[in-house]
């Protein structure tokens, strides 16, 4: 079998839609977070969720085994938002933008999120160029009045809120 092409292999990862978010952690003091769409559950018991995030990020120091990893999730109306903390802004720029809080562990916690996952790093997996991050969920948070933003094909996409 030949070796997969690595811009074929993206490709074809871009129609795989995801969920954007804003990853955190350190302190409101002291934050550090950036954006990401490589973030699932992994089991409901004990609730866990993994982050990728690549290993030559400079905010991939702040992420050590048993510190706090916060996964925000972002609404349809936070486009510029996830944008910004995917610029090269510094982290203290990063968090000029939104309203931070936190929950549980201390990590830094978006307020309009439409989801919030609080969570303590259990284990860090190195994988290629990435490392990945599995989280278990300390607290968490839902806001049921908004809709959410994916990723799809390389651009941004708005679901609208879906009333109950």
């Amino acid at each position: 079998m030949l070796a997969l092409d690595t811009s074929a292999f993206r490709d074809a990862m871009s129609r795989l839609g995801a969920a954007v978010n804003i990853v955190t952690t350190g302190t409101r003091a002291d934050p550090v977070g950036f954006t990401a769409s490589a973030v699932c559950s992994v089991t409901d018991t004990p609730p866990t969720l993994l982050v990728c995030l690549k290993r030559d990020s400079r905010a991939r120091p702040a992420f050590v085994e048993g510190g706090p990893l916060c996964v925000n999730v972002l609404s349809s109306a936070q486009q510029a938002l996830s944008n910004h903390f995917a610029s090269p802004n510094s982290m203290e720029e990063r968090f000029t933008i939104g309203h931070w809080t936190t929950l549980a562990t201390g990590a830094p916690v978006l307020e309009e999120a439409v989801a919030t996952f609080d969570c303590c790093i259990s284990q860090i997996v190195e994988v290629g160029t990435h490392s990945v991050m599995f989280g278990i969920v300390e607290a968490l948070r839902i806001n049921q009045n908004v809709g959410g933003l994916v990723y799809f094909n390389r651009a941004y996409h708005h679901l609208p809120h879906a009333p109950e």
